[in-house]
């Protein structure tokens, strides 16, 4: 049997993907802050603990793990990255969890590493039209990204690429773009834009806020889908860092009008100022598709129509 550490474990893509390592066979240890927010944890141990401490990083990482997926860090939605607010805890904190999993990976010989980067390293001055977004992995450079969120991520990178050319550390980059789904953030300022307008519609009575203008376009990728990208990475010979979104971009007024149509609704939008980061972003996947095999098979209606329903559900519980 496999073994396999996730780190991240209680949160939303982490608690998903440790579900899928458990129907695939694999023993799998979960470490986060907090345990998931909305189901038991299907790991087979559970630390609770913070991986910004080293001491905790050395007792959860001992010998004979066949593959590590780092997915944790201090993040959130546009109102928690673009605020200006949190700008030190983010970089401080992603990169203390980032500099002790390389270390104490290669210390104890870990098969394989995974590292969660992001559609946020990509440079501004190429997702200023909101039409035309440009983010194939080679645009990547010269580096300006638009958050201090982005900026620690393209550190992380290198920094996992320099372990890996120097000590021969055997990792896997990807870049995920806006991923979605149940049992995510939906209230309390760290949701992403789909469950934050799935609770804006379902919440709605005449009209719904949208920071911006709405023009502002991205996709949107189901969570069933980057796990598939993940695993088909972690298959491969491939390093990275790839691409793993969907390349169905809409406006933000557009994907608030799908998903009131969703939930039978007609509600007026009032676009109000607010953060909301580049004014387009979507996901280019030509080397996903050349290195990996891998392209995203659920349509944004379908994951949307998903999410929705269950956050429909948790309003219910409130």
């Amino acid at each position: 049997m496999k073994k396999a550490i996730v780190f991240g474990a209680g949160g939303f893509i982490g608690s998903h993907l440790v579900r899928r390592l458990k129907a695939e066979g694999y023993w799998v240890r979960g470490v986060d802050l907090k345990q998931p927010a909305f189901s038991a944890t299907a790991a087979d141990e559970f630390v609770v603990g913070d991986l910004r401490d080293r001491a905790l990083v050395d007792k959860v990482i001992d010998r004979g793990i066949d593959e590590l997926y780092q997915l944790a860090a201090d993040m959130g939605g546009a109102g928690y990255l673009f605020s200006g607010d949190n700008d030190a805890a983010v970089m401080h904190n992603s990169a203390q969890i980032n500099l002790h999993t390389v270390e104490l990976a290669l210390e104890r010989g870990v098969g394989k590493v995974f590292f969660s980067s992001s559609a946020c390293i990509y440079p501004k001055y190429n997702q200023l039209n909101p039409d035309d977004p440009k983010c194939a992995e080679d645009s990547a450079y010269p580096a300006d990204p638009d958050s201090e969120y982005g900026w620690e991520k393209l550190f992380a990178e290198r920094l996992y690429l320099a372990f890996h050319k120097n000590h021969g550390l055997n990792i896997r980059l990807a870049r995920f773009h806006n991923v979605f789904g149940p049992e995510g953030p939906w209230q309390g300022g760290k949701e992403k834009a789909p469950a934050a307008l799935c609770r804006k519609v379902a919440e709605g009575k005449d009209q719904i806020e949208i920071w911006g203008d709405g023009l502002q376009t991205r996709s949107f990728l189901y969570i069933d889908d980057c796990l598939d990208g993940v695993r088909a990475l972690m298959h491969s010979t491939f390093i990275g860092p790839v691409n793993i979104g969907s390349e169905e971009m809409i406006s933000i007024n557009d994907y608030a009008g799908m998903i009131a149509d969703i939930a039978g609704k007609s509600l007026k939008i009032n676009n109000i100022p607010g953060p909301q980061g580049v004014r387009g972003r979507n996901s280019d996947n030509r080397l996903a598709l050349e290195k990996i095999g891998w392209n995203p098979k659920m349509t944004l209606r379908e994951g949307t129509e998903r999410l929705y329903n269950w956050i429909v559900a948790e309003i219910a519980k409130t």
